[in-house]
């Protein structure tokens, strides 16, 4: 019996002609097409003119179907901008609608209600997503693969891959990144260094201090946090318990790799939905599950 090689993404497209998708291929004829009709009605026009003219589609064409950015294609990642720049920045939770300003008001903008299915959270931190089903949110370590040796990585790789051969239902692994204030925290430094009991760990923390604030003036700082979020099709006892268990199972599972997986409460899953929705700003907890007017997202993001 032979062996059978297949590609680790089994979402990619066929390869057609020349390394390039239908899609590609269909992107790049529309823009020779667009280049061809344009240099007939551009015929009476210098050389120099109409040839330009003629190639922008054929330029345009090739920057989308053949670019990339941050790994996607440039058609795809202009498509998801327009689709970023049609929809409203201002969003409520407004069960009811929201309503318009009274005249008089000029041109402001104007919100929209925010499409969040989530309905409540148990103290068990159980998601209720109403005719969604239920979803129960865990917190997991993060782990450094490129650091460790080869023996190590495949160890780790092999027990990854039993849990996830292990999974009978739907999970999905979620990567949050947000803002960390560094300001509050180098403050939180300043202040606490007149109170260590040495000197060398006063100039140790003032010194951390200052490095933390150099590095906030020279870019954005981020935290990544990794979330496994179980589905269940049913809010009930039996569609909470499968929860659990599940969520148990990984607990096991990954602990062998390192990895610490801890589902989370009432509290910590309200907390998450909270920056999830704004992690700049986030909105109290029980805005997201309640019809309350409140702006999630600002105008400027």
């Amino acid at each position: 019996m032979s062996a059978v090689r297949f590609p680790a993404d089994v979402d990619r497209e066929d390869r057609l002609v020349w390394g390039l998708t239908a899609r590609q291929l269909g992107e790049l004829a529309a823009g020779v097409v667009a280049a061809l009709l344009l240099r007939s009605a551009t015929a009476a026009l210098p050389l120099p003119v109409s040839a330009g003219v003629s190639l922008l589609p054929v330029v345009v064409a090739a920057a989308l179907a053949l670019g990339r950015h941050d790994g996607l294609g440039a058609d795809r990642f202009a498509l998801a901008w327009l689709e970023h720049r049609r929809r409203p920045k201002l969003l409520v939770a407004a069960g009811e609608g929201v309503v318009a300003p009274p005249e008089g008001f000029g041109d402001v903008p104007v919100p929209a209600p925010l499409d969040l299915p989530v309905r409540g959270v148990s103290e068990g931190g159980v998601v209720d997503l109403g005719a969604a089903g239920c979803a129960l949110v865990c917190r997991a370590s993060a782990l450094n693969f490129g650091l460790r040796t080869e023996d190590e990585q495949t160890a780790l790789v092999g027990i990854m891959a039993r849990w996830l051969n292990s999974l009978a239902a739907p999970v999905q692994i979620v990567v949050h990144t947000e803002p960390v204030d560094v300001g509050r925290l180098v403050a939180e430094l300043e202040a606490g260094a007149t109170a260590l009991p040495h000197p060398d760990l006063e100039a140790a923390a003032r010194d951390h201090a200052r490095f933390l604030g150099g590095l906030a003036g020279r870019r954005n700082v981020l935290r990544r946090e990794v979330l496994l979020v179980f589905h269940a099709p049913a809010n009930d006892d039996v569609g909470r318990v499968s929860l659990h268990q599940r969520a148990d199972e990984a607990v096991v599972s990954l602990a062998a790799a390192g990895i610490v997986v801890q589902p989370l409460d009432e509290h910590g899953a309200r907390g998450v939905l909270a920056r999830c929705a704004d992690p700049a700003d986030p909105a109290p907890a029980a805005v997201l599950t309640a019809a309350e007017d409140r702006v999630v997202s600002g105008a400027g993001r």
